[in-house]
């Protein structure tokens, strides 16, 4: 079975409203249509690479060729996790979870998009609270980055919800002018802290050769 070659169909992200999944392409299909509908107002640029810009039918097939393109690449000392999020068995968008020699840094970067008529209900702070579980109690992580545009009040206002501090800013060409980012930082006392979203984990144990990941003390194949 697929699921025995690549484990990472088997893992499984749960919360009260949504489920996180490595997406099928019947997925990937719907969520390529969700970016063609907009992700976001076109007058700004929440990305660093503005792959919202290229035009409908562009959008959704970059959508696919990106998630090919991180399956593909995986391996234990750089990997992304795109998974597919469904709220009411419904794709809604992406939340990613990545690493680099993550058996070392024990550090996790995350990114992700939601559909423009999915957004303002709570689900962008939901699915990021999905995957800093994973990290932090089923991972072992340590840390866990992030970053945003300067004026990307969504993005700021999940990571301060969650507990993320400041961690300085960068400076970026995005459409042809430069764009203050500001990174975020948090660890596993200040997650622990700041958790309030139950969230269980299905089919983690034979992935974790995948990610570089040991496997914890006491961790098991679910956990709340």
């Amino acid at each position: 079975m697929l699921i025995d070659v690549w484990p990472l169909f088997g893992l499984v992200l749960r919360t009260p409203r949504l489920e996180l999944r490595v997406p099928s392409l019947e997925q990937l299909a719907t969520l390529a249509v969700l970016a063609d509908e907009g992700v976001h107002d076109p007058a700004v640029m929440p990305f660093q690479v503005p792959w919202t810009d290229r035009p409908p039918g562009q959008r959704g097939r970059s959508v696919l060729q990106y998630q090919w393109r991180q399956w593909a690449a995986l391996t234990p000392e750089h990997w992304s996790i795109e998974f597919s999020v469904l709220a009411g068995g419904e794709p809604v968008g992406i939340q990613g979870v990545g690493a680099t020699e993550f058996g070392v840094t024990r550090e996790v970067h995350t990114g992700s998009w939601l559909g423009l008529r999915h957004q303002g209900r709570g689900i962008g702070t939901e699915m990021r609270a999905a995957v800093l579980h994973l990290a932090f109690a089923g991972l072992d992580a340590e840390w866990a980055i992030s970053s945003a545009a300067g004026d990307n009040a969504a993005s700021i206002g999940v990571s301060r919800k969650l507990g993320y501090a400041d961690d300085g800013v960068e400076v970026h060409a995005v459409r042809g002018r430069p764009r203050i980012e500001r990174r975020f930082r948090m660890d596993r006392e200040t997650w622990a802290a700041h958790r309030s979203v139950p969230v269980e984990i299905e089919g983690l144990d034979p992935c974790r050769e995948l990610l570089g990941a040991v496997s914890p003390a006491g961790a098991g194949a679910a956990t709340t």
